[in-house]
């Protein structure tokens, strides 16, 4: 068979064109590509300085979600880049985007818990009800909060115990914050004997709350009968009071009443030297 160097050559012309086609097609596609990470590595950058600053001009805008939500914005650019530079190649970008979704929905549903976290996290840090130096109550949990992320609260307890607490427990659940009002009432309790005279047991605990000066004038101290026994009553003194004085004004409160009461039940101790008995007259000689 003869050899058909003319077909042969038109063929290797043909097939060097199209590889140079598909050369200039790709490397201007290449091109476009890095152009493309560039001006969107560079956008989503400037995007979250913007946003971080702009959130930050918010008065009272935590600096967690400050970070988060620009962080959120640089990541969403970046993605966004990524599907443009595969759709540079002829990637199909729909069936791209369809995976994406897919894949989200699938770790949405693993990771069903900790989103909801991140979710109260954000509530937690947008609506505050509760802020750092608080102490505040959720449940069967007490403590002081030390730390707002977006996962877990850390609070320290009364006793000084470390407790961890997911943010969905704090957001799920009624909180008792408190240190948010800057004014508490509180009530103490005062049992005294059926025989004691009522009306001087309560001028004495309200002489008490007014002569203690974290105790607010207004509104004003009173004390009343709130309960009768077999052979005592009970009286409560209700009182109101800073935030910060509340724990050291009522224990000083409850002191002072029972040391009151304790005097009013004293007997009266007899004279030491009765007026029947005249004391000797100084002289040469001793008394007798």
């Amino acid at each position: 068979m003869q050899f058909d160097a003319a077909g042969a050559v038109s063929t290797m012309q043909a097939g060097f064109a199209a590889l140079s086609a598909l050369v200039v097609s790709y490397s201007l596609s290449a091109i476009g590509a890095v152009i493309l990470l560039v001006a969107g590595y560079l956008a989503a950058g400037l995007a979250e300085r913007s946003l971080a600053a702009a959130l930050g001009g918010i008065r009272g805008m935590d600096q967690t979600l400050i970070t988060f939500f620009s962080k959120i914005a640089r990541y969403a650019i970046l993605g966004l880049v990524l599907v443009m530079v595969l759709g540079q190649f002829g990637v199909q970008t729909a069936s791209i985007i369809a995976a994406m979704g897919a894949i989200g929905l699938a770790i949405g549903l693993a990771l069903q818990g900790t989103l909801q976290n991140i979710a109260a996290g954000v509530m937690l840090l947008v609506l505050r009800p509760l802020r750092i130096g608080e102490f505040v109550e959720v449940d069967t949990i007490a403590g002081t909060v030390e730390e707002i992320g977006l996962f877990a609260s850390r609070l320290r307890a009364p006793d000084g115990v470390y407790i961890l607490a997911p943010n969905s427990t704090l957001w799920n659940k009624p909180i008792r914050n408190y240190n948010r009002n800057k004014v508490r009432r509180r009530d103490i309790e005062v049992s005294i004997g059926d025989g004691q005279d009522i009306a001087l047991a309560q001028k004495t605990l309200v002489d008490l709350a007014r002569r203690d000066r974290r105790v607010l004038e207004n509104p004003a101290p009173e004390a009343f009968v709130s309960a009768l026994g077999e052979d005592s009553v009970t009286l409560t003194l209700r009182y109101w009071t800073s935030d910060r004085d509340v724990q050291g004004a009522e224990t000083s409160l409850r002191r002072a009443a029972k040391e009151a009461f304790q005097r009013q039940d004293a007997p009266d101790e007899p004279d030491a030297n009765p007026s029947s008995e005249a004391p000797a007259k100084a002289s040469g000689r001793k008394a007798v």
